[in-house]
């Protein structure tokens, strides 16, 4: 007779999990993925405003549309110049600009 535990184990994954991995990165980097999120958030509101669809902006910004699909999961670290086509695309401000003298 099979025994609880041979049944589990029957069905456990052979792949080991990450999930500890991604919880450290999670707490690790919290300050930078709340800032992400909120990017992404304020781009999928002005998209809306707008009616542009992923494969629409992506044609603005010169990317894919699976970039911007991961820009709008909120986890991506983005570099300055991929902001500042954001905010040129969706007329956003993300970043307030200096003052030059």
């Amino acid at each position: 007779m099979e025994t609880t535990v041979n049944k589990i184990k029957a069905y456990a994954s052979k792949t080991p999990s990450r999930w500890r991995e991604e919880a450290e990165f999670r707490i690790g980097n919290k300050t930078w993925l709340r800032y992400s999120q909120t990017v992404a958030m304020k781009m999928l509101d002005r998209m809306e405003e707008l009616g542009l669809t992923q494969k629409m902006l992506a044609e603005k910004m010169g990317c894919s549309q699976q970039y911007i699909s991961k820009i709008l999961k909120g986890k991506e670290n983005l570099s300055l110049e991929t902001l500042f086509k954001i905010e040129k695309v969706l007329n956003l401000k993300f970043i307030n600009e200096p003052e030059f003298v």
